[in-house]
Order: C-alpha cells, then structure tokens, then sequence
C-alpha cells in the first residue's frame, strides 16, 4: 500500500560489506514539515496565553508605558525610584556593577512594570464589577436605557483592544450562592400549581424544616467552595450528572442538529464530506489562536476548549488532547484515521475529498467484531468499561482505540439518505432526525465531543457554515494531490468475549433507539415577527404555548424544565428555569373556559409572560433554584448526613423538559432575502420515560421549527399528538390579538 511505503523513513540491509542506509527524504521532509507545524502552534498557544494573562492590558501597553515613564524621569531629572535603589544598594552590591544610568533605567523599567501590572488589575477589577451588573437584561427588546448604554461604552472603554475569545475569563465573576431562604420561598413558589393543599403543606413543611436545621450547615460548606472555587456548581455538575451516569448516552444525553431543508450544494457524499471538514478544521484553528470573536456582552469560553480532540471515556472521565492532527472516518463498518495536514499545512478541500473517495471506493469487509464495535459507546458504561480495560489495553486494540479517541472528530460517511422530502414531510423530517440521534446505534462514536454525520446524498448534519464552493459537477474546488498518502484502515483483534459484550450494548441500545418516538414539524403560520407586534417575549409566548399543549394532551400540568444558560459567571454552564409557574396556569385555565373573556385572558398572558422573563432573567444571573439544591444536595452527602427534602426534590420527575436552539452566524444568512438557507435545528431525546422532550428554533421572522420526543413504550404520551397541540395552542393564544387572516397564515 501506498501509505505503508510513505510511512517508512528509512530502511536498512546488512551485507558482508557493512551497513547499506537508505534514507527516504519525502518522509523525513514530512517530519520536518509536521515538527515545524507542532512548534507554530505551540509558540501561538504561548503567545495566547500570555495576552490573555495580561488582559485588558497588552505587551505593547507595557512598552508604552515603560517609554513613556523612562522619557519623563529623564526629562525632569526625577530618581523613577525614588532612592530606593540607591538604599537597596547599602545592602546590596548593586551600585558597584551598574553605572548611574544603568540604575535610572533599571529603577525606570521596574517602577513602570509595576505602574503597568497596577494599571492591569484596576481595570480587571472594574471590568468585573461591570460585568456583574445585569440591569441590561430588564430592558424590552429592540430598545435601551441610557443606564445600558452608559454601560456598554465602559465595558468596551475597560475591555481593552481587540479582546480574544478566552480574554474576558479571569474579568468575569464568580457564580453567586443565593441564600437557602430565597431558594425555599422560589422552589415553593414554583410547585404550588403541581400540589394539592395537602401535598403542598407537606412541602412547606419539609422546606422550612431544612431552612431552619440542616440547610445553614450545608450552606457554610458551599460558602466556602465558592470562595475558593471559580464556580461552585461546574465541576461537580460535570463529574455527578454528565460522567457518573451509567445508563446509555445515546438518546439519554446527546442532541442533534440538521442541515439546511432546502439547500442540496451537491449530491456528491465524498465532497460535501470535504468542504464540512475543512470548514470544522478551519474552525478549530480559529478556536486554537483564540481569534473567535467574544460576544457583545462577555460570555464564559471555557466549554469551546473541548470542543475539538475530546472524547469521553467509561471509566467517568473527560480525555482531551491539546492537538490532533487526524480524524476518525466510519464507513460500512470499517474505521480509517485520516490525516489532516500534508507538508506542513491544512489539506484542501479537494485533498479531504480525495481521501474520502479512496474509503467510499474501497470494498475490504470489516474484521471481525469491527463492525458494530461502537455499540459499545451506545450501550450501558459499565459493560464498555470493563470491556475497554480487559480487551483494548495492549497492542493493535489499544493503538486503534487510542486513534478514535484522540481524534479532533468523528465522521461517519452513512450508507442511507436522509432529507426533507416536500411530498412526504412528516414521515421524510421524522427519520431525518431519529437517523441523526442514534443511527444504527453502532455507526457513531457517541463518547466524541460530536460526531459529524455525511448522508449517501449528501445531506449532512449541521456543520459550521464556510462558502467554500463546488465546481459545476459538484466536486470541491481545486485539484486532486497525485502524491498524497491514502488513509489508514485500522486493525483490531476482537476476541469472542468481547463481541459477546458488543452484541448485548448494541441489545440495549436498539431497545433504547427504538422505543423513541420523534416528530419534527415546521410552524409557519407566524412567527417572532408577529409575537413582537403583541409585545410579548417570542421565548415566553411559547413557553406558554407548551403548558398549554400539555395541558390538552394529558389534562394536567407537570414540572417543566428550560434551559436556560449561566454563561455571565466564570465556568458557567447551565440552570433551569421552572416554566410551570402560578401564573401560567392561571391563564391555561381560563384558555379551558369558555365563559372567560378575551379581555381577562389578555391579562392573565400578559402577566404569565412578564413571570417567565423575570424567571429567565434570575436563571441566568445566578438566582436559579435548581443548581443550589443540587450543590446542597451534594454537599449533604460528603458529610453523611440525609435530608428528606433534598431527597425528595431531587427526584422529582421532569416530565417536559424543552430548550430553544440559538440560531447562530446570523450574519451569514438573510432569511428574507435567502428562505431557501433554513435549517429545522436539533432536537434530543425524552428525559422521563412518560414524558416529552420538545427543541424550538426560531427562524427568521415568520419560521418557527419544533422538534419533540417521547417514548413509544409510554401509554401516556405521543409526539405527533402533542405536535398538533403545540400547533393548535399556539394559533389560539395569537387568536387573543385578534389580528387579521393576512397576519396569521
């Protein structure tokens, strides 16, 4: 093979007449090539950190402002020290090996240094105390207070030039603890509408109980954590509820994003693989120099870091690798590691095309045991723990392993075509999205930070948008590379232990895939242009429309989750917000009623939507509920000591748990001018087996998509059901404005 030849740098024969080198001078200039372009990187990984740690300040800052103290000593004739070099030198020998300039220009610098670094931590400081001011949240969209505004000139006058994507993180503060009292009065408050009197009572009772007694003492310990921690909740999140998990991942944690609905730029497999992939490596490079753009208002970065090179392993925890040179590529069941760069730099488009087309070209069959070998990352931790430790410790399963794992990412190259399909789209959306949340359920690598999907027609998932082009027969731009090294197809050696493990996951996961009950459906009746002329909140005005769907759908109401985001805090991830207010209710009820008039359901919206927002804002400004108890909770068992309220809160079933999708790149797409470049967003599975899981994206003005699962196995629930719930809900409560049939389609 091509490859292995390339592989070899040198060979050597011994003869009678002594040693014959052959030194191969492609392979040691590739070497030389890829040592250059691991050193570029790490100089720039360097040089990053370091504008980073001075942030807002910069070495040109320094310079300035060394030159500029130096030029006004020597000007006025002013000892920069003060004497204090000159009593340093009574007890040190410093005079005697230093001329008197020499002394002026060391005491300048110094003193200057230390002007800088004092300049550098004032400013850091204000940034902070800017940045922990959330009073722009109160303002209502499309206008600003003079308050916000006054605020957005210091952020960016304190902000420094040219800030980088990590350069805000050590200026952001720290996730506020609230108070146990304030979290009892919210939690109470937010299951009042779900209790009857006597179950409500009981509660309250609880609550008051671990107010009083055991809540204080957990609180000290959590006090404490935060004072010392950068944020009290993310690491023990991370290790708790992402990695100590040992149910199945797929369906259960992942999520998925689609392609664009109507946008086909080629039909070719291979090339619409070769373009996502430079794109995605494009944008790790991006995220490598940290030249990824910092939002208006600063946002925690840490999560981009494990973006790329990042897999989970059984064992509970998170392998990340700081560089990547290849990827990961499935196909019929075999596994190819491809590189991504070739004398010295990034392979073209064209190049990744070619590399994808000699895997589609090639019919080797699968080794043993190697064709559903993902299964194992679909199944239950456990198995593929063991399994990982008894079987891929040591030679070619260890080697192939390790090349999936420290992959920058994984790409299945799939054998079956998805799209939307405008003669049949319920049933073409519905496959679309189940194929792109577990496939096969051994065709993804789920332990990767993602997995990007290539469909036989080319349809993909979602992936970072570059107009990288095609050419007229829908190949990628440029030219082929005639001397390129092919892929390298892995070698496993799978014993029929292992398989035996491989076929009870993939048992497991295919129970699991099987059972999920997905619809995905456009609502293009209206849409956030038409939810603004109500001067409602788009977020709020569907929120309400699911607690209205699901009050129709199962005739009572239920605990709701949202997700909402803590990203204002250093290390901030995510908190809920409790949908299934008072107040909401209180409107859903008077929607039952015939006899209630339009005019009091106005009302009751309206305040419902102002409860929402006001949730939303304390959610994201630390004054969540869920993430407190949560800590609380954690902390009560390190010291051994149980609660009943914690418990029982704590298992408390969220039977709706929904999430708006940011619709990011806005800028790359103008939905008015551009309809056809519209995406239906992710989705993810259901969190309770007798619940629904509902995604929503908002698309342009007039477009809203709704993604919604449960489980077939439940006799409770039913997507399809529940989507024209959410469709008929969302008509009736615009039906209160009562706009004209133009307006509402």
């Amino acid at each position: 093979m091509a490859e292995a030849h390339q592989a070899v740098a040198f060979q050597f024969t011994v003869t009678p007449d002594g040693i014959d080198l052959q030194l191969c001078h492609e392979a040691l200039r590739q070497i030389y090539l890829s040592g250059l372009h691991s050193w570029k990187k790490r100089f720039t990984r360097f040089k990053n950190g370091v504008m980073t740690g001075v942030y807002p300040g910069s070495p040109s800052g320094l310079l300035v402002v060394v030159v500029g103290y130096m030029s006004y000593t020597k000007y006025s004739k002013i000892d920069p020290t003060l004497g204090l070099l000159t009593k340093l030198g009574t007890h040190v020998p410093v005079s005697r090996y230093i001329t008197t300039d020499g002394q002026r220009a060391v005491g300048g610098i110094l003193v200057a240094t230390g002007l800088w670094v004092t300049i550098i931590f004032i400013m850091r400081n204000v940034l902070k105390r800017l940045l922990s001011w959330h009073g722009w949240m109160n303002n209502r969209h499309g206008s600003m207070s003079l308050s916000t505004k006054i605020w957005l000139v210091l952020v960016k006058l304190f902000s420094g030039r040219k800030p980088m994507l990590y350069s805000f993180q050590t200026s952001l503060p720290h996730l506020p603890v609230p108070s146990v009292k304030d979290t009892m009065k919210r939690y109470l408050e937010s299951v009042r509408p779900l209790m009857d009197d006597e179950q409500y009572n009981r509660m309250e009772g609880l609550a008051k109980d671990f107010e009083k007694n055991l809540g204080p003492k957990l609180q000290w310990y959590l006090k404490l954590k935060s004072w010392w921690t950068s944020n009290y909740v993310t690491d023990w999140w991370e290790e708790y509820v992402y990695l100590r998990g040992r149910g199945p991942i797929m369906v259960n944690s992942n999520y998925y994003a689609m392609d664009f609905l109507y946008v086909f730029p080629t039909h070719l497999q291979a090339a619409r693989a070769g373009n996502s992939i430079h794109a995605l490596m494009l944008y790790r490079r991006n995220l490598d120099r940290a030249q990824i753009k910092p939002n208006r208002v600063p946002l925690c970065s840490a999560q981009w870091e494990r973006m790329f090179n990042t897999s989970r392993l059984p064992e509970d925890v998170i392998q990340h690798v700081n560089e990547s040179k290849h990827i990961m590529v499935y196909h019929r069941g075999r596994y190819f590691k491809v590189w991504m760069f070739y004398d010295g730099r990034l392979m073209l488009p064209r190049e990744i095309e070619q590399q994808m087309e000699r895997i589609l070209a090639d019919k080797s069959e699968p080794l043993p045991g190697e064709e559903k070998l993902a299964a194992l990352t679909a199944g239950d931790r456990v198995p593929w723990a063991k399994a990982r430790e008894m079987f891929f410790r040591k030679g070619k399963n260890k080697q192939s392993l390790d090349a999936v794992e420290k992959a920058a990412f994984f790409v299945t190259l799939d054998d079956t075509e998805q799209r939307y399909e405008p003669d049949n789209p319920v049933q073409s959306l519905d496959n679309y999205a189940k194929s792109l949340l577990h496939g096969k359920c051994y065709d993804r690598w789920f332990d990767k930070s993602f997995n990007l999907i290539v469909f036989k027609n080319g349809t993909m998932e979602y992936t970072i948008y570059v107009d990288l082009g095609y050419t007229e027969d829908g190949h990628c731009k440029g030219k082929v590379h005639p001397n390129l090294p092919g892929p390298l197809r892995l070698q496993w050696d799978i014993p029929e232990e292992c398989q035996s493990v491989i076929t009870s996951s993939l048992e497991v996961a295919k129970a699991l895939a099987d059972d999920v009950d997905s619809h995905i459906f456009p609502f293009n009746n209206f849409g956030k242009g038409l939810i603004k002329k109500c001067k409602t909140s788009p977020d709020a005005f569907i929120q309400i429309a699911l607690q209205l769907a699901h009050f129709r759908d199962k005739g009572r109401f239920c605990l709701t989750y949202e997700a909402s985001m803590t990203r204002l805090f250093r290390e901030g991830r995510t908190e809920t917000v409790r949908s299934c207010t008072v107040e909401t209710c209180d409107f859903v009820h008077a929607m039952m009623d015939g006899k209630r008039r339009r005019e009091e359901k106005l009302r009751l919206l309206h305040v419902a939507t102002e409860k929402h927002q006001m949730l939303y804002r304390m959610a994201m400004t630390g004054k969540g509920i869920d993430r407190h108890l949560f800590c609380l909770y954690v902390v009560s068992k390190y010291l051994g000591v149980d609660s009943p309220f914690l418990k029982e809160v704590l298992s408390e079933p969220w039977k709706l748990s929904t999430s708006q999708t940011p619709l990011q790149q806005v800028e790359l797409f103008d939905l008015r001018k551009h309809p056809e470049y519209v995406t239906s967003g992710g989705g993810f599975g259901p969190v309770a087996d007798d619940g629904y899981g509902v995604s929503y994206i908002i698309l342009g003005e007039d477009l809203i998509n709704f993604h919604i699962s449960s489980k077939h196995s439940s006799h409770e629930t039913d997507s399809h059901r529940f989507g024209s719930h959410i469709r008929q809900a969302m008509l009736d409560i615009m039906d209160l404005f009562h706009f004209n049939e133009n307006a509402i389609k």
